[in-house]
């Protein structure tokens, strides 16, 4: 059977590997902004698995590769899609084992950041990042009292009597706000349960370890939240002095190709941005 165009086509595009060379390789990954499922139509400022999903596979994909570093800057975001790319690091990272994988916490490797942090093997901070905040956050708005403002009659019909929980435009109840007490809950046990299995021993016994707190990267280091400080060059030189630094990029959506953007969504998503950022101070 005769290969399709595609076929033909992605056969001769030139892998990170296929530069006939035989320099060994440390591949970067850049993880940096809001960690969400929404896509932006420029790929700027979020991270999810389907914008790094092809980063990520080029990044391992080469014959002499020596690690895979991890360039993080992230307030958080999404919760599945802060496991979806940890997951899938650990994936990539099992079908190369000899093959360390390094992560680097730039400004902030927080809450999500942090999550996505501890799919390295070791993890690196500079003295004055900003790494931690395992912990869970929600929030939004309630405007029953707008709606009396001006008028408005709020008619909402469900089937099943927790459909409407939360609702933005009803009176707040304190059974849904238990609700959500105990999903928080949930997701924190989980967020605690990945850092302690990828973390281990290197934990300090600290009490508010898991409390939702940030810490400098000294005191991440104290707390056993990072390995080591420095920066990337520094590290790769030291461990790789032969090695090469190369960043595998991902692919761009058509918008971003051709330089064209949505501006009602770029100012949405820079609003929802601007919010996470500035709980950090940034």
């Amino acid at each position: 059977m005769s290969a399709s165009v595609t076929d033909l086509l992605t056969s001769r595009i030139p892998r990170i590997g296929d530069r006939g060379d035989r320099t060994d390789v440390v591949a970067v990954v850049k993880l940096h902004g809001v960690i969400t499922p929404t896509p932006s139509p420029l790929a700027r400022g979020s991270i999810n698995l389907a914008a790094i999903e092809s980063a990520l596979t080029r990044a391992f994909d080469h014959d002499r590769l020596k690690a895979v570093a991890l360039l993080i800057n992230s307030p958080g975001g999404a919760p599945t899609q802060s496991g979806l790319v940890a997951e899938r690091i650990r994936q990539l990272a099992a079908k190369k084992p000899e093959v360390p994988v390094l992560a680097f916490c730039e400004d902030v490797a927080a809450s999500g950041g942090y999550w996505l942090a501890c799919a390295a093997d070791e993890i690196y901070a500079h003295r004055t990042s900003l790494v931690g905040s395992i912990g869970v956050i929600s929030g939004g708005f309630g405007f029953t009292g707008l709606l009396e403002r001006f008028g408005i009659e709020r008619r909402l019909h469900t089937a099943g009597e927790n459909k409407s929980r939360l609702d933005p435009f009803s009176p707040e109840k304190p059974e849904d706000v238990e609700w959500l007490g105990k999903m928080h809950a949930q997701l924190h046990e989980l967020f605690v349960g990945w850092v302690k299995e990828r973390r281990g021993d290197r934990l300090a016994s600290d009490a508010d370890l898991f409390n939702g707190d940030v810490w400098l990267g000294e005191k991440a280091k104290e707390l056993g939240l990072v390995d080591g400080l420095g920066n990337l060059r520094e590290v790769v030189e030291d461990r790789f002095p032969d090695a090469e630094i190369r960043v595998a990029e991902p692919k761009k959506p058509l918008l971003a190709r051709l330089g064209v953007g949505a501006p009602a969504a770029a100012l949405l998503e820079a609003v929802t941005q601007r919010v996470l950022w500035s709980r950090y101070g940034l």
